[in-house]
């Protein structure tokens, strides 16, 4: 392949949409949480299963309230309680109410609630209604909530707390989801050490490792380490083998730019079935990306600055876990963004797409994205900010006071 034939982020996640999901299993609700659904989920029953009273009140008919005022109150006689969790053992007739908390069942012949600081207790047997009630009110009507045969959950849905909380709701308590991705993490380089070691003159720490050990737990994915592999042949290519071996992809940092490109490029080429299907982004920060398959698995290879290890992890390598992992909308441009103006002009050069961290204020009730420069191997850059602005490919850049879109993280 040409090497450095740069391609668009949209052309890498067309590439992308060739990648095999991975399998589907069943977890049970304490461990679904931020796992993506593999099937439609349908409520088997009515929710609630009975009407139910929404307040603490009296249940009755709201015919009887009709015209009640301050001035003017309804009496009606208190034929009983509601207890809670047991069927009510009265019917509702004209006149009559009875006492009901929140989450009660209400009584045959009941279709309203009135709220109890709306009525005053004149004896042990009779209330004053203060304030008239419309049917239905103060009531969640059975089936209100969720109704039998209903889809309520989609196949590619990222489960949150509150779908965790409906599955209970529906009686259901374990759901079929996409298996996590398993990514084996290798930083390379004769330079790199690991973090409890004092470097020497030349030598850095493996930052990148955590970096991505992090944004691989974010993306859904299942991280492992693999070491640091130097520069040899023989070290790199055994690590990926490893790599391939445990887990469904392997993620390279260091190693891809074009003094070093020779030897990954080389490694990842003597493994089985091994494609090379891209080496450069046009993006800035991390024009150096390698993308490369073995059979059903994944390589990528990312620049060694940590800046651009992480802008090419959360704009490609993240949405590929997540396509692999079969979640819905993966190939959007930003999953989340937002909206801020300009504190001054930020310059970008055209044919690349660029992300430039930023810093947020508050400022007369607008949101200020200020850029924060420094090169891709000053990770403080990423420290200091709260989100990235993305600059098309085909603009100069951002005039002060222009409206961007910022990416939280």
């Amino acid at each position: 392949m040409d090497f450095f034939r740069v391609q668009t982020t949209q052309q890498v996640k067309e590439i992308l949409r060739g990648f095999p999901l991975l399998e589907a299993e069943g977890v049970v609700l304490e461990d679904a949480l931020g796992r993506v659904l593999a099937e439609d989920v349908t409520c088997p029953e009515d929710f609630p299963p009975f009407a139910r009273s929404a307040m603490d009140g009296y249940a009755l008919r709201a015919r009887d309230t009709f015209g009640a005022s301050e001035g003017g109150p309804a009496l009606l006689e208190v034929w009983g309680e509601v207890k809670m969790g047991q069927r009510p053992s009265v019917s509702i007739r004209s006149g009559g109410a009875v006492r009901i908390a929140t989450g009660g069942m209400l009584p045959e012949g009941a279709d309203a609630v009135v709220m109890v600081e709306h009525t005053q207790l004149i004896d042990e047997r009779t209330i004053e209604v203060f304030r008239a009630v419309a049917p239905g009110e103060n009531v969640i009507q059975k089936g209100e909530d969720l109704k039998k045969g209903e889809k309520i959950l989609y196949r590619g849905h990222r489960l949150r707390p509150q779908d965790l909380g409906a599955l209970a709701a529906m009686g259901i308590g374990m759901v079929k989801v996409y298996r996590r991705a398993r990514v084996g993490i290798i930083s390379t380089g004769d330079e790199v050490v690991p973090i409890d070691s004092v470097p020497q003159m030349g030598e850095i720490r493996d930052t990148n490792r955590y970096t991505l050990w992090a944004l691989t737990l974010e993306a859904g994915g299942e991280p492992f380490h693999l070491g640091i592999a130097k520069d040899s042949l023989e070290d790199l290519r055994k690590k990926l083998l490893e790599g391939l071996y445990k887990g469904d992809m392997v993620v390279i940092s260091g190693g891809s730019s074009v003094g070093t490109r020779d030897l990954t490029i080389e490694a990842i080429s003597s493994l089985p079935q091994a494609e090379v299907l891209l080496h450069g982004v046009a993006v800035s920060p991390g024009k150096p990306t390698i993308l490369a398959r073995a059979g059903e698995k994944v390589i990528w290879g990312l620049p060694g600055h940590p800046v651009s290890a992480m802008i090419i992890f959360m704009t490609l390598v993240a949405p590929c876990l997540w396509k692999m992992g079969g979640r819905k909308g993966w190939d959007a441009p930003q999953p989340w963004t937002l909206k801020a103006k300009a504190s001054r002009n930020i310059p970008s050069a055209q044919g690349r797409e660029d992300y430039v961290r930023v810093k947020l204020s508050l400022e007369g009730g607008e949101l200020i994205a200020s850029p924060i420069f420094g090169k891709s191997g000053s990770i403080s850059t990423m420290v200091k900010g709260d989100g990235l602005v993305r600059i098309e490919m085909d603009s100069e850049g951002v005039q002060k006071g222009e409206e961007v879109e910022v990416w939280p993280f």
